[in-house]
């Protein structure tokens, strides 16, 4: 399975535009390609954009990692994979514990605009 994730330089994960950094893990290969995000800094839909164009299976998010555009481009052509972990790292040491929650969709507050209150 290929799988994306979002994170900066420090490979803490990142919501899709405040990610410097789009990888997909490659099972098959066995190995993780990164690609610099045309989208950091502008918009979770850019991102989205770049990250369908690499053609992965499912997408690792947590809360607000995706907005309502982006998850509307994206439902149906991704699965989702909740988690808490915070770090490339530790997605990579729990891959297997955490594809157990893959998902056809997410519940509304996984992708709701955040606002100030």
């Amino acid at each position: 399975m290929r799988i994306a994730v979002t994170y900066d330089k420090e490979q803490t994960l990142k919501p899709l535009e405040e990610a410097e950094i789009i990888a997909i893990i490659d099972e098959e290969k066995k190995e993780v390609e990164q690609y610099e995000n045309p989208g950091y800094g502008m918009s979770k839909e850019m991102t989205m954009h770049a990250i369908l164009e690499l053609e992965p299976e499912a997408i690792v998010v947590k809360n607000q990692f995706l907005c309502p555009g982006s998850y509307m481009m994206s439902y149906g052509r991704l699965k989702y994979i909740p988690t808490q972990y915070n770090s490339l790292n530790d997605v990579l040491q729990h891959l297997e514990e955490i594809k157990k929650n893959i998902r056809e969709d997410l519940d509304e507050e996984m992708y709701a605009e955040a606002y100030p209150e």
